[in-house]
């Protein structure tokens, strides 16, 4: 994994040890990228079930102002701490919150994000997650291609949807 564009370009990061953490490849982070790329500078990123960071750090290197990593993975946080150190990240634009999802978006209720990237493992419930995501700007969900997910949710509605391979970005919006 390496780090495709902006202030970190080229950089490798650390891979998760385990085949049970499928991150985003750097193809499908190309895309998403592209897409993102007109509201990317300044904005503050939320990187839900972050894996190794790659999402987030990219997010940093192409302008964003601040991003908060969360993942349930006591391995998978200091494996963003160590991609994050690799690359020399200052303290000040980040933060690594190890919880649950849904657990870290009750307790931050009051925390609105521009852009938020949810990549949970294929097998979870997005609905509950959605729903609680629902007072944020532009929130992107990495779901398998065979998954279906709501035109609209809570206070969300799809607004596009991506296919590459098996996976699948799709892209909703504050109604």
């Amino acid at each position: 994994m390496r780090i495709i564009a902006g202030a970190y370009k080229g950089r490798n990061l650390k891979s998760p040890p385990s085949l049970n953490v499928r991150p985003t490849s750097d193809r499908l982070r190309e895309t998403l990228f592209n897409v993102i790329a007109p509201y990317i500078e300044d904005a503050r990123f939320l990187d839900l079930c972050a894996g190794s960071g790659a999402v987030g750090i990219e997010a940093i290197s192409r302008g964003a102002s601040y991003v908060t990593f969360v993942d349930r993975s006591r391995r998978m946080c200091k494996l963003i701490e160590a991609n994050v150190e690799l690359c020399r990240i200052p303290e000040e634009q980040f933060g690594i919150y190890c919880y649950e999802a849904n657990e870290f978006l009750k307790q931050s209720k009051d925390e609105r994000w521009d852009i938020v990237f949810f990549d949970p493992p294929y097998k979870d419930d997005y609905l509950k997650t959605l729903q609680l995501l629902g007072n944020n700007g532009l929130v992107i969900a990495e779901h398998h291609h065979k998954t279906e997910l709501p035109e609209a949710i809570g206070g969300l509605e799809r607004t596009r949807i991506l296919k590459q391979g098996d996976s699948s970005l799709s892209f909703f919006s504050h109604r």
